[in-house]
């Protein structure tokens, strides 16, 4: 699976953005998909995943009830919106496939990672 992340930018504090993950390759709805995010000088921490049919999610304490996963299978893609976003949301963020929405939690157990997208939030 060959994964595209798009969508970053520069935003203000209290902003939204949307990230978009573009799969190709080896069949998409076969595999849970999930963000994660590395800030500078600090390693790369889990956002959010979403299951294979799209019914089961999870997300990091730290962005639940601000962001939401979402996928759609016939277009091969799967969205991060981030709402009230936060200068502490600063980070480049990549997008993940891996096996479950609930194993794909743990970055060793992701099978396929995509480019980076910078997202900056400005107080």
């Amino acid at each position: 699976v060959q994964l595209q992340a798009s969508g970053g930018g520069l935003v203000q504090a209290g902003g939204s953005l949307r990230l978009s993950c573009a799969a190709s390759g080896r069949t998409f709805n076969n595999y849970a998909m999930g963000w994660f995010r590395q800030a500078p000088g600090k390693e790369r921490e889990f956002v959010a995943s979403i299951n294979y049919g799209g019914g089961i999610t999870y997300y990091a304490d730290s962005v639940k009830g601000r962001f939401t996963i979402s996928r759609d299978n016939a277009k091969n893609t799967m969205y991060l919106q981030m709402n009230s976003l936060k200068p502490e949301d600063t980070a480049v963020y990549y997008c993940a496939a891996g096996p479950t929405s609930a194993r794909i939690r743990i970055a060793t157990l992701v099978n396929y990672w995509g480019q980076g997208t910078q997202v900056t939030v400005s107080s």
